[in-house]
């Protein structure tokens, strides 16, 4: 996993965690969902990343 890759992931996550607090603030359900789901994509794909340099050493 390099660097880029790592940094990529860790803004989706927070970017999705913006997103949802703006929807939660402004009432805004699509906003919420959106920020969810971007979160949850970010981390998934840190987990895959971690997952796959545990196997390769």
């Amino acid at each position: 996993m390099s660097i880029g890759q790592t940094i990529r992931h860790k803004t989706q996550a927070f970017k999705g965690r913006v997103t949802e607090r703006i929807g939660r603030t402004t009432r805004n359900r699509r906003l919420q969902r959106h920020g969810r789901a971007d979160q949850i994509s970010g981390n998934l794909k840190q987990f895959g990343d971690k997952a796959k340099n545990a196997f390769k050493h």
